[in-house]
């Protein structure tokens, strides 16, 4: 039996250093990547950490974002400051979840979902009265998690450890390949990689994006790049392997 991605294409926007998963997974059912990352990730400097660090030290709950608020954050941690053995460590996902026990984390508490919803949905963030928490995660984003458990009655500070950033990127290969009918699906993680994607494909590119099926791995992401226009917008479940399961769906019926 043919593979739903035999003979497809996917762009794959992650940045540089967390595409290989996504390409492995497309590969494996029989597509083919076309990796161009439109988002790249830069650490905040050591110096602009202290004060963060301190709250880590003292912190009775630690919760990471993201993969890249793991990496970053405990090399942070590990460099500058300690993260308590006694602290209750949460992680935004399985992926999270996964750079942490990598760097020695044990005992990771992670919600089903991959969210600041399904995170406060947990039993063990329901009373936080009085506790300590440090946020880890990237300059900026959602206030929601910070605004709920503050509204518990928890102390809540950020450690916010990395930046994101517009990569500086040559698109003509990328729209060449396009233009001739080599690129099938596109995929997305966050809402600020499609705007970046759109701006390094400038006007030859933005046709090409509007009437490409997109995939994202979150409704708020589908949301934006439906505002954005484009005509076929899938939200998926969460992580790479979600994203690969929304692709051998939706090529599956749409041969």
């Amino acid at each position: 039996m043919t593979q739903p991605l035999a003979g497809r294409t996917v762009l794959v926007t992650r940045p540089a250093h967390q595409a290989a998963a996504l390409v492995q997974g497309i590969w494996a059912e029989g597509g083919a990547a076309f990796v161009f990352p439109a988002l790249a990730i830069e650490a905040v400097p050591a110096k602009e950490l202290a004060t963060a660090l301190t709250h880590v030290a003292d912190a009775d709950i630690a919760i990471f974002i993201s993969p890249n608020a793991a990496q970053f954050g405990m090399a942070a941690i590990r460099a500058g400051g300690r993260l308590p053995t006694s602290a209750a460590v949460f992680a935004v996902g399985p992926g999270t979840a996964s750079v942490l026990q990598k760097q020695g984390v044990g005992d990771v508490i992670v919600p089903d979902g991959q969210d600041s919803e399904a995170l406060l949905a947990l039993p063990q963030l329901a009373d936080v009265t009085g506790k300590r928490v440090v946020i880890v995660r990237g300059v900026g984003g959602r206030a929601l998690l910070a605004d709920t458990l503050t509204a518990r009655g928890a102390h809540v500070h950020f450690m916010e450890c990395y930046r994101r950033v517009l990569p500086q990127a040559d698109a003509a290969q990328l729209l060449a390949r396009w233009q001739a009918g080599g690129i099938d699906a596109v995929t997305v993680t966050s809402a600020e990689t499609l705007d970046n994607l759109a701006a390094l494909l400038g006007e030859a590119g933005k046709t090409l994006l509007l009437r490409t099926p997109l995939f994202a791995p979150h409704e708020k992401i589908a949301e934006a790049a439906r505002r954005f226009g484009i005509a076929h917008v899938i939200a998926t479940p969460g992580g790479d392997a979600g994203l690969v399961d929304g692709l051998l769906n939706w090529f599956r019926n749409n041969p």
